[in-house]
């Protein structure tokens, strides 16, 4: 074995070790949640974004927060509303006057995208053109301003929320744009159990601290093991014939493909089937994913790639529905 190898198998381990770590203090603010913690931390250390779907008042910006603390990252929280402007987002220039010149020059004031972890609550609240200047930043970590580019602190990771009940005075996000994230992540209510302690946990005097797991170096250098994972050509295969089915009018789609769906998932989908496949191993201490690794990330990739049509609509079919047909059947 090469010295590289026995290098990555160490942090493998490392890597395992503070999975567990991790999740260990997550859940002394976070009552359950096991899941959306772990897919959570998969997009971050795949370099990808979540899209959060949940009604109010499950804790999703206590989560992403309680993420940064542990993670010793910086975190912002950006609400989004139908007056905000790209400029709240990215930031702006300002005139001033320099004072050993007496000259006014023109300085860039850096906005709240300037940080590790982004929460941009209620996403869908706000018009295409602020949406944009979120969903730029997110592909190409930098903001233009007049002349200048400014770089992103790494590691950049953006959650964005999106109320699923309320959908008077919003702005939907085209399918281009939501395909950016990794994920879409589905937040339920938690169990009766779980509420219960919530209940506790919530309305006395205790307040949990919470101790640095590790910081954003280590962090980084994480990102680039997961990129490092070998994949086995069975396991690619795997990611691609399921990605390619969901497309209509394409060799081997299913007739129900046909019949419910009006555009599939893109290569992006492919990618990001391999990436989670490979940061879920990676947390799990494996040197590389199987085929189960791709179908238990299937669902948070796929569900929002698939645009269903009307027949799909009146027979109550939803695109998680098409996922399970097609995981059944390979």
């Amino acid at each position: 074995m090469k010295s590289s190898e026995k290098n990555d198998t160490k942090i493998l381990e490392e890597l395992k070790n503070t999975n567990a770590l991790i999740m260990q203090e997550i859940s002394n603010v976070i009552v359950g949640q096991k899941v959306i913690i772990e897919e959570l931390l998969i997009s971050l250390f795949s370099r990808g974004h979540c899209l959060l779907v949940g009604v109010p008042g499950l804790a999703k910006t206590l989560l992403i927060s309680t993420l940064a603390q542990v993670l010793n990252l910086k975190f912002n929280r950006i609400q989004f509303t139908p007056d905000l402007m790209p400029s709240d987002i990215t930031g702006t220039e300002i005139l001033e006057e320099d004072r050993s010149t007496g000259k006014k020059v023109f300085r860039f004031v850096k906005g709240p995208v300037f940080a590790n972890i982004i929460l941009a609550d209620e996403i869908n609240r706000t018009p295409p053109k602020t949406q944009a200047a979120l969903l730029q930043a997110m592909q190409e970590y930098e903001v233009s301003a007049g002349n200048e580019t400014f770089k992103l602190d790494t590691p950049f990771f953006v959650l964005a929320t999106q109320n699923p009940i309320e959908q008077e005075g919003t702005y939907p996000l085209p399918e281009a744009q939501l395909d950016r994230f990794m994920f879409s992540l589905w937040i339920d209510y938690p169990s009766r159990d779980e509420e219960k302690r919530i209940v506790r946990n919530t309305t006395g005097y205790r307040e949990p601290v919470l101790k640095t797991v590790v910081r954003k170096e280590k962090i980084l250098d994480l990102q680039n093991l997961v990129r490092r994972i070998p994949v086995a050509d069975h396991v690619v295969d795997y990611a691609v014939d399921l990605t390619r089915k969901t497309r209509p009018d394409a060799e081997g789609t299913p007739d129900y493909i046909n019949e419910w769906v009006s555009w599939g998932a893109g290569p992006r989908a492919c990618q990001y089937l391999i990436l989670g496949a490979k940061s879920r191993c990676a947390l799990d201490g494996r040197p590389t994913p199987d085929i189960d690794d791709i179908r238990r990330v299937a669902h948070s990739v796929l569900r929002h790639r698939i645009v269903t049509n009307f027949n799909a609509e009146a027979e109550g079919i939803q695109p998680t529905d098409i996922v399970d047909k097609l995981l059944q059947e390979m």
